[in-house]
This record gives structure tokens, sequence and C-alpha cells, in this order.
């Protein structure tokens, strides 16, 4: 008897356990896709940068050991728009002239970020002079590895669910139809 009682609870531990663990891994998704044929970009927390005297943005790209990337093309978008492409130099060092203050999203070699850019003088105390990119990272923003996988899977969480669900009852039968009769 006190074991089946142990397995009630575990099993309604489970189920509890089972209801708090598929928010956090739903809310590190990618945002939704746009229009048709446009790639799923993931919505990612802006930096603050500020620009340079008549609205210069500069920055650097590096590799995960530091060290500078030349030859590295460069993309400011707005939006979906692609506003200019440049190259890094030798040192890994990029400059764009003339971009007004707002939010853009930097793209080079399969990495990119999203920086709010503040025009001289008007940035927080906590700005950046200018961007630093990282590429050829092999790790992914909001990255929960294999468990973080599966119960992002709705079938495994309407399995999970429905075991919650089944286990408990078939236990509660077999106890019901196997109880011995007190006299």
């Amino acid at each position: 008897m006190k074991r089946m009682v142990w397995w009630q609870r575990a099993m309604l531990l489970l189920a509890s356990l089972g209801l708090l663990i598929p928010s956090p891994v739903m809310a590190a998704t990618a945002a939704p896709a746009g229009a048709a044929g446009k790639t799923q970009t993931p919505v990612l927390k802006p930096l603050d940068v500020e620009l340079h005297k008549g609205g210069m943005l500069v920055g650097q790209i590096v590799n995960p050991q530091g060290a500078p990337q030349g030859k590295v093309p460069v993309s400011l978008f707005h939006g979906d728009k692609n506003l200019v492409t440049t190259t890094t130099n030798q040192g890994g060092f990029f400059a764009v002239k003339g971009v007004s203050a707002g939010t853009y999203r930097i793209a080079a070699d399969k990495t990119q970020g999203v920086y709010r850019l503040w025009a001289t003088g008007t940035a927080p105390p906590g700005a950046q002079p200018g961007t630093l990119m990282v590429v050829g990272q092999g790790a992914v923003r909001g990255q929960s590895g294999p468990i973080g996988y599966w119960l992002g899977n709705p079938w495994v969480i309407a399995g999970l669910v429905a075991a919650a669900v089944a286990i408990p009852v078939a236990i509660h039968n077999y106890q019901i139809d196997h109880d011995d009769p007190q006299s």
C-alpha cells in the first residue's frame, strides 16, 4: 500500500514538472518566419553603440580566438533592406559613413547582431564606441541542448501529458481492482 502511494506522488510530481519545463524552451524559439522565401532570423537583444561624428559606424570582426579577420564582407541592414555592404581591412576593422540613429542588423560571415545606434552625445552611459563581432562560433544563441530540442517538439509534449494522465489513472484502477476486502 505504501508503495502505491509513493508511486502516485512521484507521478504527480513528474506531471507538475512537465507543466513547468516547456515555458523556457518555448521562450527561446526564433521569431516567426516572414513572407515565403525569406529566412527566419532570431530575435536578439540590441546592443547600444554610439556613432562617431558624421554618423560614422566603426567596428571590428574577430574569430573566437580574438584574431582580426580581414577581407570579410559586412552588411548593414535596416529592417529587411540592405543599406550597405563593405569589407574589413587587414586588422578586421570596417567603417560606414552617414548612418543615422536607429536600430540596425549587422551581418558578417554567417554571424549577425542587432545594434541600437545613437547619434554623437545622445548615447546612454553603457554604449560602446563601436561594434565587435565574433565570427566562426559554433554556438547558437538560445541553444538548450538535446533536452530542449525534444521538449520543443509539440508531439513529445502531448505524449508526456498523455502519460502524466494515463499512468495515475492506471495505478488507481489497478489499486481498486486488487485491494483486499476489509473485514
